[in-house]
């Protein structure tokens, strides 16, 4: 896996995925930045977000549970001091569809937390207090 970032000015920068994506970072005015882009910590956990919803949709539709979306909100905290690692980090799903069994959402997820996402699992094993709960909607 492999990708780059190049900077274009002040504080922004384009990545480019080893896959062809791009998306631009950018940081806040009072940096030097433009605001055109999400901040690189930002960025984490956008890609935490979305490596357990993948794992977590995955389990689901192979368990054929009737999903009709899934919104993981992922809330963290930072520390005081400077390197601001994140401390702690939560993801919620709210998982959406008829008949969902509550057995396979808490299953899912926790697949997702103690097996699967790579992002959750390098992150907690770093230091990281990682926590995930869910809430499931009736369509």
């Amino acid at each position: 896996m492999k990708a780059s970032v190049k900077w274009t000015d002040g504080r922004q920068f384009v990545a480019e995925a080893g896959s062809g994506h791009s998306v631009v970072i950018d940081g806040p005015p009072d940096h030097g930045g433009h605001n055109t882009g999400p901040r690189p910590m930002e960025m984490l956990l956008m890609g935490l977000g979305a490596c357990t919803s993948f794992d977590v949709l995955e389990i689901l539709e192979k368990s054929r549970a009737p999903v009709s979306d899934c919104v993981a909100s992922v809330e963290a905290e930072r520390a005081d001091s400077v390197p601001s690692v994140f401390t702690k980090i939560h993801v919620h799903f709210t998982v959406s569809g008829q008949g969902l069994k509550e057995k396979q959402v808490k299953r899912a997820v926790e697949l997702s937390a103690d097996k699967y996402c790579s992002a959750s699992i390098m992150l907690a094993r770093g230091g990281v207090e990682v926590t995930h709960s869910f809430t499931i909607v009736e369509d």
